[in-house]
């Protein structure tokens, strides 16, 4: 019984990798995702060959290469993405552009894109929420009641002149 979708029938050996290492590649990729890319699946064997297929590079080690593609929803989406726009060139007797093939078409049929997507865009929704709540609690004032507020329109009272000749108007001059 196969681990996964994968059959080492569906591929072609190269002269370093059976068509079981291609098929065990293929089905553990998948898992990682299912897995919800817990870090305990990214082994170091699956880095080594993820590290060299689709257009990968190294990252120095396993923990820049996960940190780089699986840490966040954004992260995901975009390894996702970037999986799928390969071109998966070469021949499968040198390369493993077979199961590279292979593995695009589940991730499609499986709609792992869509949900990503999602995900993503629930986590940037998710975070603008929280901002909007802490900016509106600095800056948003709380309304004064209505009583003290047609208080604060009323107008000063204007004291009349004294007829004594005391009462000091301000001055106003041009400033022109």
């Amino acid at each position: 019984m196969p681990k996964g979708p994968f059959l080492p029938s569906e591929f072609v050996p190269t002269k370093f990798s059976t068509a079981q290492d291609k098929a065990d590649f293929g089905n553990t990729f998948l898992h990682f995702i299912e897995s919800e890319w817990v870090r305990t699946a990214f082994t170091k064997s699956f880095y080594n060959r993820l590290s060299m297929c689709f257009s990968h590079i190294a990252h120095l080690d396993a923990a820049g290469f996960y940190e780089t593609w699986f840490t966040s929803d954004a992260d995901r989406l975009r390894f996702l993405r970037h999986t799928l726009v390969w071109p998966c060139w070469g021949d499968p007797e040198f390369t493993f552009c077979d199961v590279e093939r292979a593995i695009q078409q589940e991730i499609r049929k499986r709609n792992y894109l869509a949900r990503y997507e999602l995900r993503a865009a629930e986590a940037v929704r998710s975070r603008e929420m929280e901002l909007l709540k802490q900016l509106e609690a600095k800056y948003r004032k709380v309304a004064p009641p209505a009583a003290e507020e047609h208080a604060e329109r009323v107008a000063p009272a204007i004291t009349p002149p004294q007829a004594d000749g005391t009462t000091r108007f301000p001055v106003q001059a041009s400033l022109f």
